[in-house]
């Protein structure tokens, strides 16, 4: 069964309604972004949605910030966009781990083996000076192939409720991973859009 992640929660209210509506991954944005998320509010939001979703912080750096971020909010993954180090990594807790990787060809697959601490791989798309958010998909037949590293693979990368459900019959994905396709603005979540989403999962996953 393929797994639901919501990426650049920014609010209580956004967080409560996914939870709700069935997300089991929330995804809060630690980087210069839009969707930058506040520490204190994720705190919070963990909190009250403890248990009911695995809750993932998103960084670009390598610093004890992160680590102390992690720590603080009491989050179950960092989801590392910025090519942080395997040390790095292996501090934070292999099983902690999602390492994110820009697919923009074949050839950015064998980024993937360099990458022995993480839990899971997210493949999200390439797009020059961006680290993740482009809002664009990219060939899911490269994230088949990454499934033959031997970790989960997470698709994320232009995923809205129209085409979720095409990923998933396509790629089996261990999750999917929407942010953009299903906001009003940049940190403010449709929740009807989140929630075409969660149905069209669904019905993906069983025809599985």
């Amino acid at each position: 069964m393929t797994l639901i992640k919501i990426c650049g929660i920014t609010s209580i209210a956004d967080a409560i309604d996914c939870v709700n509506l069935g997300v089991n991954m929330l995804g809060f944005v630690f980087a210069d972004s839009p969707r930058r998320a506040d520490v204190d509010t994720v705190k919070h939001i963990i909190r009250i949605v403890g248990g009911d979703a695995k809750t993932v912080g998103v960084f670009t750096e390598e610093s004890d910030e992160v680590i102390s971020i992690m720590n603080h909010c009491e989050l179950d993954y960092a989801q590392l966009h910025g090519g942080q180090s395997e040390e790095f990594a292996q501090k934070l807790g292999e099983r902690r781990v999602i390492r994110a990787v820009r697919i923009k060809n074949e050839w950015s697959l064998e980024n993937l083996a360099q990458f022995k601490h993480a839990s899971y791989y997210l493949l999200d798309t390439y797009r020059p000076g961006m680290p993740g958010g482009t809002g664009e998909t990219f060939d899911w037949e490269l994230a088949v192939r990454a499934k033959e590293f031997g970790k989960p693979v997470i698709v994320s990368g232009g995923l809205n409720p129209e085409n979720a459900a095409r990923a998933i019959d396509l790629v089996q994905p261990y999750a999917i991973d929407a942010a953009s396709g299903v906001e009003k603005q940049p940190g403010v979540k449709d929740i009807i859009k989140v929630k075409e989403l969660v149905e069209n999962v669904y019905s993906a996953n069983h025809r599985a």
